[in-house]
């Protein structure tokens, strides 16, 4: 679902308060692994995109081999089912719906599914003439670790850098949607048609995701 102006906002108060990570990631290659292989940029991107609503525009989509890959910020997506950790009250921009849907057809749980977000097709980039579909799993590495999550929201057409509450939670970043995220340091691989199952499950994701890196890695 888009969320207009939501990362406009979200960075405008971050903080750097850590919180505890989620237990120990799923088998497959070590953060250092999986950046070695995004390195350098290859441009799949027309243009580059903003991370926060009215900001320069300084980040490319890039390929490496079949993934797709940028570098960023982490703005916190809350949308989806309410609860008492992402509702009205808590997130100024939230909505109760979320792009995709899950395997019993509702909306995404941000406080419970990794998940993140992607741009909505625009002349810059169309994830899905990419082969990237929804449910399609990235490895999101900050500072040294890695979670597994899944493609379930779109963003604005022009920025870029958000995932959900139960994301940025699991990489000890403060999952806060309106004082929360990060402003640097996020990078977001992409493997496109490796969608797990149950998609909202993260114990799938888990497994999908490292078995995606490692090939990636060994490619």
């Amino acid at each position: 679902m888009e969320r207009k102006f939501t990362t406009a906002f979200a960075a405008l108060a971050l903080v750097p308060t850590v919180f505890a990570a989620t237990p120990a990631q799923a088998a497959g290659p070590t953060a250092a692994q999986l950046l070695a292989k995004v390195s350098s940029c290859t441009v799949a991107s027309k243009a580059k995109y903003a991370t926060d609503d009215g900001g320069s525009s300084t980040v490319n989509i890039c390929k490496s081999g079949s993934a797709f890959f940028w570098k960023a910020d982490m703005d916190i997506d809350c949308d989806g089912v309410r609860t008492s950790n992402c509702n009205e009250d808590t997130d100024p921009w939230y909505q109760d719906q979320t792009s995709f849907e899950t395997s019993t057809g509702n909306p995404f749980q941000a406080d419970k599914t990794h998940y993140f977000v992607i741009p909505l097709p625009s002349s810059r980039f169309n994830y899905s003439s990419s082969g990237i579909k929804p449910g399609s799993v990235a490895a999101i590495i900050y500072n040294n670790k890695i979670v597994y999550a899944v493609f379930a929201d779109e963003g604005p057409s022009n920025i870029i850098g958000e995932a959900s509450y139960a994301t940025a939670k699991a990489l000890g970043i403060n999952p806060d949607p309106e004082n929360g995220g990060v402003a640097s340091g996020v990078t977001y691989i992409v493997f496109p048609g490796s969608v797990p199952s149950p998609i909202e499950s993260n114990t799938a994701i888990d497994s999908k995701g490292a078995t995606a890196a490692t090939a990636f890695v060994n490619s």
